[in-house]
């Protein structure tokens, strides 16, 4: 019944203040009161945690492709935006290599995630560009490896004629 009554009141403050139930929970852990502890929203959070680490990566990756692809194919705005563009690369790819070396079992992650990335950044980069996303090759322009190498950009590719939708 006391357990019952903690759960409660804590399970309220988790609804009512999350900075002091966060605090509270702190608290808890390290003094060992464990069955003072509100489990389920603990877990909850923690499960939180790794989607949102999931997403960030996954976000930061698409910024990535997307940034290489306008530097590589954006003929208009190459000359004026190229280092801007290469600067945001090189933020984009700190970040992730910062996150992966936080969680390096994100590795594997990564991998999975980029084929379907790749192809939003293509999206994105047609969308942000108005050029049709037909200028913005199919498959990948790089391999991971090349994409997160802090030395490496895709060769210009002034071949191709890039039409507006």
């Amino acid at each position: 019944m006391v357990k019952s009554i903690i759960q409660s009141t804590t399970q309220t403050l988790y609804d009512q203040d999350y900075y002091l139930w966060l605090m509270t929970t702190i608290n808890q852990l390290r003094t060992g009161q464990f069955l003072s502890v509100d489990l389920d929203n603990l877990l909850e959070e923690l499960e939180t945690m790794g989607r949102s680490h999931k997403r960030t990566i996954e976000s930061l990756l698409i910024k990535l492709l997307e940034h290489l692809l306008k530097l590589k194919c954006w003929d208009n705005e190459r000359e004026r935006n190229q280092g801007y563009w290469k600067g945001e690369i090189r933020t984009f790819r700190r970040d992730i290599k910062k996150a992966l070396k936080d969680s390096p079992s994100l590795k594997p992650y990564i991998l999975e995630i980029f084929d379907q990335s790749y192809q939003d950044a293509r999206k994105e980069a047609s969308d942000r560009s108005q050029l049709s996303i037909d200028i913005f090759p199919l498959i990948p322009i790089g391999s991971l490896e090349q994409i997160l190498d802090e030395n490496w950009f895709p060769e210009y590719n002034h071949n191709h004629q890039a039409k507006p939708d």
